[in-house]
């Protein structure tokens, strides 16, 4: 995807900088009142530029408030199968919002992307995504197989009498957020990938199994279970860590308000 990073802040432009390493080739537009802001092209108003890159870019991500970047799109928008994928970041960093053409333009898989980038939680509010409720945690050994890695997750899933339509997403370790296999596991699953920060998992008040196995390789007291639980919103382990050949799942279950 062809990104365009655009913020309004300091802050933002430091988070701009953060995602350009993430997204090469990925350009950086900072309001040009920013004082001592990384390098960027200035712009003066955010309406205007948006009016100029719209058509331009495939993935827009803005580090502003969520407002501004609604009055900024709102005159240009055609339909979800034209617009591009908007992404909206809040400047602590704290979430990735799907805010445009969340599931036919990529905006979901991008907020993901920029979740894991900086340590964010990716917000989706596509019906279709938020109606599933089963959440995978995955840990496994380096250099295991893709192959190996989704036939564990089917195992689990099989067992639990689910499917793959009820999972929201994978989920793992930071440290795991490079890891071939699991990467390309992913992929052939054809679900979101998010990776839960290491100091999360050590500080987390969930009830989970302590590995230490996985402390001695990873300096974590766990992967799958907690990686499970802390992806998602009022979750609950509903299958305990299955042990595999270099890799290991838990299934969570989120609830539903209602």
């Amino acid at each position: 995807m062809k990104i365009a990073l655009l913020t309004l802040s300091y802050e933002g432009a430091r988070i701009a900088e953060v995602l350009k390493d993430r997204f090469v080739g990925a350009d950086v537009f900072i309001q040009d009142c920013v004082d001592l802001a990384p390098p960027g092209e200035k712009f003066a108003s955010i309406i205007a530029l948006t009016a100029e890159i719209f058509g331009d870019y495939d993935g827009l991500v803005y580090i502003a408030p969520c407002g501004v970047v609604v009055r900024a799109i709102s005159p240009l928008l055609v339909h979800k199968t034209e617009d591009p994928a908007v992404v909206v970041v809040d400047v602590c960093g704290r979430y990735a919002i799907s805010l445009l053409s969340g599931h036919e333009g990529g905006a979901n898989e991008l907020a993901f992307k920029v979740a894991n980038a900086i340590g964010a939680e990716p917000v989706i509010t596509t019906t279709t995504e938020a109606r599933k409720h089963l959440i995978v945690g995955i840990g496994c050994r380096r250099g295991t197989t893709a192959e190996a890695i989704v036939q564990a997750v089917k195992t689990v899933l099989a067992d639990a009498r689910a499917d793959l339509t009820d999972v929201r997403l994978l989920a793992s370790a930071d440290v795991k957020a490079h890891e071939k296999g699991l990467l390309e596991a992913a992929k052939l699953l054809d679900l979101p990938l998010r990776f839960i920060a290491s100091e999360e998992i050590v500080n987390s008040a969930k009830e989970f199994q302590h590995s230490d196995f996985v402390e001695e390789k990873v300096d974590l007291p766990a992967v799958a279970e907690p990686a499970a639980l802390l992806a998602g919103r009022r979750t609950r382990l509903v299958v305990k860590k299955k042990n595999f050949p270099g890799v290991t799942v838990a299934l969570a279950q989120e609830s539903c308000m209602w």
